[in-house]
């Protein structure tokens, strides 16, 4: 049985601040980690080598419309449908960049 994620790579969420961001894969993280840099805002987990391996339940890599990214813990992320189309576009094509 596979484990279960509250957070699944590509949906959209914000920050408490009102960040917009999507979440990466795995593989996402790898090569975000080589081409942006991280964001360490509210929020992140700061613990070096701890999240190497994200379960996508306590801990989420989000790519921010900023272009920085960060593992964030999931209470301080929620999921958004609710955000703008061009920021939508904008974090479309950065994640497009990252493949």
């Amino acid at each position: 049985m596979p484990p279960k994620k509250l957070f699944e790579p590509g949906i959209f969420v914000s920050t408490f601040s009102g960040q917009a961001g999507i979440v990466l894969s795995e593989q996402g993280l790898v090569k975000a980690r080589s081409t942006y840099r991280e964001g360490k805002r509210p929020g992140y987990y700061f613990a070096p080598g701890c999240c190497q391996n994200p379960d996508y339940v306590l801990q989420v890599p989000v790519l921010f419309e900023d272009r920085t990214f960060d593992v964030m813990r999931a209470t301080s992320i929620r999921k958004n449908a609710t955000i703008s189309d061009e920021k939508q576009m904008l974090l479309k094509t950065l994640i497009e960049a990252l493949e």
